[in-house]
């Protein structure tokens, strides 16, 4: 049972679906939402918690963190196990809706119309029991190669690392793409820098592969940049903040 139907829940159904995983029914509060993964995994669009069927083996929350402690407040499945997707909520937050839960959180960044190959993706797991525990990470076992046992503690400054690997780097490519645009230049020109980055840490620390201005401490380069950016103060405190951050870090 799919409790979710956004971008973490779309792309852990289909994977677990291609797997062989049999679904009962999914869960949205959105008709829409809800009606469109249950197609594509072949069960029943559920938009009530009240509704849910308690005939399922497995509850997988995939709900955006703020809401996963309020949906599994609603919900009361005994003996059943339920585990939640989430990097940042507590496995203790299962514990009123069954004697069985945890946590299956994927290290991953996912988008609907982007379908994720899971053999290599982090499944980081934490359950209420050893027995528990085994049973998840044979199941995890079933779409990923990549299966960590890994505390909630742990699991939250994973997530905080995480961010700072994934949204804040995009979000600096979306920055990179709007002073392009202002000068009628392509994003496209980026790419390969972009790819070649990203390789390189695959290879060395990422300390070891930092480039540019500020690690030579190239001041009249810095300047120039600075002043091209006055009229983007916002981009400007950043590319301030960031060059002093690695020199500090150098």
């Amino acid at each position: 049972m799919l409790i979710g139907a956004g971008n973490v829940a779309a792309n852990l159904g289909i994977a677990l679906s291609k797997s062989g995983i049999k679904f009962f029914q999914v869960y949205s509060r959105t008709v829409e939402s809800a009606v469109r993964l249950a197609e594509k995994l072949r069960c029943d669009p559920v938009t009530q918690l009240s509704k849910i069927s308690k005939n399922a083996d497995l509850y997988i929350i995939a709900l955006a963190d703020d809401i996963v402690a309020e949906a599994a407040g609603k919900l009361n499945l005994e003996n059943k196990m339920v585990v939640h997707t989430s990097g940042t909520v507590s496995m203790d937050v299962l514990m009123k809706t069954s004697s069985n839960f945890g946590v299956l959180y994927p290290l991953q960044t996912f988008s609907k119309h982007r379908e994720i190959d899971f053999s290599d993706v982090p499944l980081c797991i934490e359950a209420s029991s050893a027995d528990n525990l085994q049973k998840l990470k044979n199941f995890a076992k079933s779409i990923s190669n990549n299966v960590k046992e890994m505390g909630s503690e742990q699991r939250k400054v994973l997530h905080l690392a995480a961010v700072f690997a994934c949204n804040f780097p995009n979000f600096m490519y979306a920055v990179a793409d709007e002073i392009l645009k202002d000068n009628k230049l392509g994003f496209e020109l980026l790419r390969p820098l972009i790819l070649e980055t990203a390789m390189k840490v695959q290879q060395m620390k990422p300390t070891e592969a930092q480039t540019g201005p500020a690690f030579r401490r190239d001041s009249k380069t810095i300047g120039k940049h600075i002043e091209m950016l006055k009229k983007y103060p916002e981009w400007q405190r950043i590319y301030e903040i960031m060059s002093k951050g690695i020199q500090e870090m150098d």
